[in-house]
């Protein structure tokens, strides 16, 4: 915190600082906590009324009376990486979003409106990188009449908790009324460790996902939609371990996309759990991306999947951002 000369603890934020990033020790409230003071950093995303609200790095909004604070100053912003490759926001969400293809996209400005008939949220959202060319009010008029046409609720893909990300965009749709239904993490780490773990001898790889390899998708009745968005990406890789039946033991999809593998729909039999098969999954796509020329990896997990958590810290992955698929109010 600031310490003035004189030692005491100084409030160096303003109203002029919505946008930066900020660290803010405020009192507590005894009622809640035995703790004098309590600490926020995250985002200042307003600062009207007396009421300041700082957004933080998983995308919780944190309301703070002006009259508590202690002190408080503007800080650099989140770094581009934790564990890992050093990466930008943008070029992780544009890689992303290419080994996730939509059948149908349009611009509206720097704003990319995609869908594929409703298989996935990340098929069917707004990926905003930018200004959409119009203000805000008109710019989700335009999303809501896109999706409509189509069948479909509107969606926008938000990000925060990195340099770059759109903590700003996720309180104004908020004021709005939009509602985040879902958050996850990108994690981020080196490819060489990862194939260096496991020998994954076993691991089948294919260019198309086959029956079998379907059969054990945790997406039931996948449709023709769902295996074009399957095969998208700039180069796919399938991975199977041969189960007892047709059905296989473990399940993996790596694209390889430059300096890029990202891993998908690692998937193993319930039953045979924590055998080392998701890493030896893992490990063969690895050693396939190296082939590629890729050195760094990402993977997308949910904040609530514990396992899949402590599997991915395991073979050193990091978290780089938290995304969060935010859908319209409802009756618009």
């Amino acid at each position: 915190m600031e310490i003035s000369p004189a030692g005491r603890l100084e409030v160096r934020i303003t109203a002029a600082d919505v946008g930066k990033r900020v660290s803010v020790r405020r009192l507590g409230d005894h009622r809640v906590t035995e703790q004098k003071f309590t600490d926020t950093v995250g985002v200042l995303t307003s600062w009207n009324n007396g009421v300041l609200v700082i957004t933080r790095r998983d995308g919780e909004r944190v309301r703070i009376e002006e009259t508590s604070l202690v002190a408080g100053k503007v800080v650099p912003p989140a770094p581009a990486r934790r564990r890992g490759p050093a990466a930008s926001y943008e070029e992780l969400a544009r890689v992303a979003a290419r080994a996730w293809q939509p059948l149908e996209s349009e611009r509206l400005g720097e704003w990319e409106l995609r869908a594929a008939a409703g298989f996935t949220r990340r098929a069917n959202s707004v990926l905003p990188l930018g200004d959409p060319g119009v203000s805000l009010d008109e710019a989700l008029t335009a999303v809501r009449r896109w999706y409509g046409d189509r069948g479909l609720p509107a969606y926008i893909q938000t990000a925060t908790g990195a340099e770059g990300t759109q903590e700003l965009l996720c309180a104004e749709l908020e004021e709005r009324g939009w509602v985040r239904e879902v958050s996850a993490e990108l994690w981020i780490g080196g490819l060489a460790p990862l194939a260096d773990r496991a020998e994954g001898a076993g691991v089948v790889l294919s260019r198309e996902a086959d029956a079998g390899w379907l059969a054990r998708y945790q997406r039931k009745g996948v449709s023709e939609v769902a295996l074009r968005v399957l095969g998208s990406g700039r180069s796919v890789w399938f991975a199977s371990v041969p189960g007892e039946g047709s059905v296989p033991a473990a399940i993996g999809r790596c694209v390889v996309d430059g300096r890029w593998a990202g891993f998908a729909a690692v998937e193993v039999d319930p039953a045979l759990r924590r055998r080392g098969l998701a890493s030896e999954v893992m490990a063969a796509l690895a050693r396939r991306a190296m082939d590629e020329g890729a050195s760094a990896a990402w993977l997308q997990v949910e904040t609530d999947n514990a396992g899949a958590r402590a599997l991915y810290a395991a073979l050193g992955f990091g978290v780089h951002h938290t995304y969060h698929h935010v859908r319209e109010p409802e009756g618009r």
